[in-house]
């Protein structure tokens, strides 16, 4: 095994990239879970947008205007379990896994035709001035603008929880929509709100993959990203800084085993697959997650 080959500044740039579809599905995930919502659905959101977006990008000449299908696409899908959950007060979690199914068959028969068809461009962002910094500039300061976009939603949604009103609101109705709506807090419609950013969010992630990452549809891409986005968001504690953290150390394994495997380590190539997915198991494990939010996964009855 040559470790030589390994350039830790590329190591730690890729590492960036490969965690952006991860943290966006992630926060968008979070929000959902602090309106007291449970939605098993990620991974179905994330496919869908992957094929939404992809087909945009490639029949607009886009990938901006791809990014944007992605998003409506995603939030879309969500809008039906969003409707089943809240309004027909169907179970969250047999609803969620439903929407995943749903979502790897609709995502197979939109992307039928697309197979072996490259995405539009999506060009890196070289920073002026910041760009050039040694060391720093290249890993952080040099990437497609989507990581930066991820990086807002994050700062985003820790502000909004923290210091805004609607943030407290969401809030209020996560930890108890019994009492948020004897406040006279609308709370179906806060958490339809928070269902549709979710979605948007994980069908953003999934035109990363088949967008910037890849770039092109294959059937079944994803290959569970949603799943992994729903872990970090219980091992960030329902907080949006330790779910960067969680976002990068599964993007920075991931990295590390495709280079190990470009070094020729000698361990099995499906061993190194497995580190990223074993490494995200192991935090969970060894980190004791807090609190989750009170009315998590509780269906809301308004005649009560």
């Amino acid at each position: 095994m040559d470790l030589s080959s390994i350039n830790p500044i590329l190591l730690l740039a890729s590492l960036m990239v490969a965690a952006t579809p991860i943290l966006l599905a992630s926060i968008g995930e979070l929000v959902v879970e602090r309106s007291g919502v449970l939605n098993l659905g990620v991974e179905g959101m994330m496919i869908t947008g992957a094929v939404c977006g992809f087909v945009v990008a490639v029949n607009t000449g886009s990938p901006w205007v791809g990014f944007v299908g992605a998003a409506i696409g995603g939030a879309l899908l969500s809008l039906v379990f969003g409707f089943l959950t809240q309004v027909l007060l169907s179970n969250q979690v047999a609803t969620g896994l439903a929407l995943t199914l749903f979502g790897l068959g609709l995502s197979a028969l939109l992307g039928q035709g697309y197979i072996g068809i490259k995405a539009p461009e999506f060009p890196d962002w070289h920073i002026p001035v910041l760009g050039d910094i040694p060391i720093i500039g290249p890993i952080v300061f040099q990437h497609d603008p989507m990581v930066y976009v991820g990086l807002a939603i994050v700062a985003g949604v820790w502000a909004l929880l923290k210091y805004s009103r609607a943030g407290l609101i969401l809030r209020a109705v996560g930890e108890n929509h019994e009492a948020a709506h004897a406040l006279g807090y609308h709370v179906v419609r806060v958490r339809m709100l928070a269902i549709m950013f979710g979605g948007a969010c994980a069908g953003l992630g999934g035109a990363y993959l088949s967008l910037v990452r890849v770039p092109q549809w294959t059937e079944g891409m994803t290959a569970g990203a949603g799943w992994i986005a729903l872990a970090i968001v219980v091992f960030a504690s329902w907080r949006p800084g330790r779910l960067l953290l969680g976002a990068y150390l599964f993007g920075g394994v991931t990295v590390l085993q495709l280079n190990l495997q470009a070094a020729g380590a000698a361990i099995g190539v499906e061993y190194l697959s497995m580190a990223p997915y074993l490494a995200t198991i192991a935090v969970l494990v060894i980190m004791r997650a807090g609190r989750a939010p009170g009315s998590l996964g509780r269906s809301f009855h308004a005649s009560r």
